[in-house]
């Protein structure tokens, strides 16, 4: 029997892939050709979705940008033997956008049938956690830091501190609470793991309860994914089942269980006390800190709040050790990142790294330049609250520190990349739109400075060039920045001075001698 593979990760559904996988399994059954059907995630290399694969003695032969109308012509060429066609791309393996990353924390998206717990152990899943069943909780947390993982949803805080304080605190209950509401522009690293390899983060999550002494965990996830909600909902059944979650944790003396909460469609509740607010029944708006929710968080309890990529790296750390993990990366940025290339580019998708790649090896290397074949000309690094860094400084290492340097964020790894048609001042004048619709309205920095700056800029792009309107705009983003209670507000004049810095001919200013060596 022959088994093909068809993803059901939400960008091949959007392309057609449920039709294709009963298309061909109608053309199969006509022919009488015994095939195998098998809906697994995706690669990540979604400027190939539908991206259909046969499994040959020399590896999984992909067929590329399948649509439903060509199945009998596969057929007709038997590709179902992993023969030439006009669509296939070779060993799925081999394709260097593939073979040159470094996966980790992806190592099994696209392989496995995101559902099968018996795919995921048979390559390597519940190693982690069977390894942290035999530790203490404090060597736990202490592994953890010394891994050197950070927060990967863009504060980059060490996770293993976050753990330890948890751990340290002393309450009746605490919590485990996922971060996956996932609303930056041009990412996905998120979605790919819950509908593709859902165990990897219900491990990663029963890990931080018995590391911490949390018995409870909710996964936050956005109401704009449908399929990750459904996908979840399933393999913490399948999971539960199993005797991963509930009273005995494997059979231990841990008790862990685990549910999802559907997010209500706020862009500000990916911040974690507005998370916590709208996870509480409440309205989402930002909560002041102190206190951290690490010790009065979800019901006023010690909370552990991280996000998806964070806690679906956790397992491969403590199956592989501390010092695995640490190796890859520079500085104080460990291990990799899933980069999430978006936007104006040839070849979209995900690539996972260590940090100290470039932006330049991004965008050609993987992204294979422009979709309109123009120069590229910005790219905005870490979601709609990112810098824009012009040309100049795609060379610069990707690592949370050299890019504080220059003032940028590395972020959840998103990157939306701009061609020379594109105009910055536009782009800096929907920042502070985006801010002004979507802020909770706690602070009047970003619920007024957001409107003020958005009108600052019209004028500006109207022909008010003169100094007072420029000051202005500095002075209210300084404002932004120092007076917001949270990155909403804080981090919207991110994209605004960079544009003006960078670009400062579309919005009809002279570039400086100090602008252009920048």
């Amino acid at each position: 029997m022959t088994r093909i593979y068809v993803p059901c990760d939400s960008a091949a559904l959007a392309l057609g892939a449920d039709r294709i996988a009963q298309a061909i399994a109608n053309e199969a059954q006509t022919r009488g050709i015994d095939v195998q059907i098998v809906r697994n995630g995706s690669r990540g290399l979604f400027y190939l979705e539908p991206l259909v694969e046969v499994e040959t003695e020399q590896g999984r032969v992909g067929y590329a940008n399948v649509d439903e109308d060509e199945i009998a012509a596969l057929f007709d060429a038997r590709f179902y033997e992993g023969a030439a066609h006009a669509k296939n791309v070779g060993i799925v393996d081999e394709i260097p956008y593939l073979k040159n990353q470094q996966r980790l924390t992806f190592a099994r998206i696209g392989i496995t049938d995101p559902l099968s717990i018996d795919d995921y152990t048979a390559l390597g899943g519940l190693q982690g956690l069977r390894n942290v069943l035999d530790m203490n909780g404090d060597a736990v947390c202490e592994a953890l830091v010394d891994s050197g993982l950070r927060g990967r949803g863009g504060a980059a805080f060490p996770a293993g501190i976050k753990w330890k304080t948890v751990r340290a605190a002393l309450a009746g209950q605490k919590y485990i609470v996922c971060n996956a509401d996932e609303g930056d522009s041009g990412t996905f690293s998120d979605r790919l793991v819950m509908e593709s390899d859902p165990y990897m983060l219900i491990e990663g999550m029963i890990i931080a309860g018995v590391a911490t002494g949390a018995t409870k965990g909710y996964i936050y996830v956005r109401s704009e994914y449908p399929h990750s909600i459904t996908t979840l909902n399933r393999a913490i059944d399948k999971a539960r089942e199993a005797g991963w979650l509930g009273a005995s944790v494997l059979g231990t003396s841990h008790a862990f269980d685990l549910y999802v909460a559907k997010g209500a469609g706020s862009y500000v509740c990916g911040e974690e006390t507005a998370l916590l607010e709208s996870l509480e029944g409440k309205r989402g708006i930002v909560r002041a800190k102190p206190p951290v929710p690490a010790l009065v968080g979800l019901y006023g309890k010690p909370t552990v709040i991280n996000n998806v990529i964070t806690l679906a790296t956790v397992p491969i750390i403590f199956a592989k050790g501390a010092a695995f993990y640490r190796d890859y990366g520079m500085g104080r940025s460990r291990g990799t990142l899933p980069f999430q290339l978006a936007g104006n580019v040839k070849q979209g998708g995900l690539v996972e790294l260590a940090f100290g790649v470039t932006l330049r090896e991004l965008i050609y290397d993987y992204g294979g330049g422009t979709a309109s074949g123009r120069p590229a000309r910005a790219v905005q690094v870490g979601g709609p609250l990112g810098t824009y860094l012009p040309e100049s400084q795609w060379d610069i290492p990707l690592d949370y520190e050299a890019y504080a340097k220059v003032g940028a964020v590395v972020g959840h790894g998103g990157l939306v990349i701009h061609d020379d048609t594109s105009n910055l001042a536009e782009l800096a004048q929907y920042a502070m739109h985006f801010c002004a619709i979507e802020s909770c309205g706690k602070c009047t920095p970003c619920r007024i400075g957001s409107t003020r700056g958005e009108e600052v800029i019209a004028k500006i792009r109207d022909g008010d060039t003169s100094v007072r309107q420029i000051t202005l705009l500095r002075e209210l983003c300084d404002t932004m920045v120092a007076g917001s209670l949270c990155a909403m507000g804080g981090m919207t004049p991110f994209p605004v001075l960079s544009a003006l810095d960078h670009f400062p001919e579309d919005f009809g200013l002279p570039h400086t001698p100090a602008q252009k060596a920048a």
